[in-house]
């Protein structure tokens, strides 16, 4: 596991920049799916695919080889808000759901 050669890699800005620009895509495609749940489900799916899919391959495979980087990384992880998780709606948040009067729903 050896972090690819800094000759590979854009500017943390230009890494940002793009960033923004495909999570600003997404936004628009998740608003553009409004009222649309199926869809919306397919799009939450495809997000929690890539996120493993990144996580099990590129960020792995990333991983610094010695332990004291290692550590490095992890203390950075740590102050920046720890381990990405993408939360699940639970069953019983549906149900909730389903016991609240129409307009409360809506807000």
């Amino acid at each position: 596991m050896s972090a690819p050669s800094s000759e590979t890699q854009a500017s943390p800005a230009a890494e940002q920049e793009r960033l923004d620009g495909l999570l600003a895509e997404l936004t628009g495609l998740a608003d553009d799916l409004r009222g649309n749940p199926e869809a919306l489900l397919t799009l939450l799916r495809s997000l929690e695919a890539l996120h493993r899919s990144i996580q099990d391959d590129a960020f792995r495979n990333s991983l610094p080889e010695n332990r004291q980087q290692l550590f490095t990384l992890l203390q950075t992880m740590e102050r920046s808000g720890g381990w990405p998780y993408i939360p699940r709606l639970q069953l019983k948040t549906f149900i909730a759901m389903l016991d609240q009067p129409p307009a409360d729903m809506a807000a």
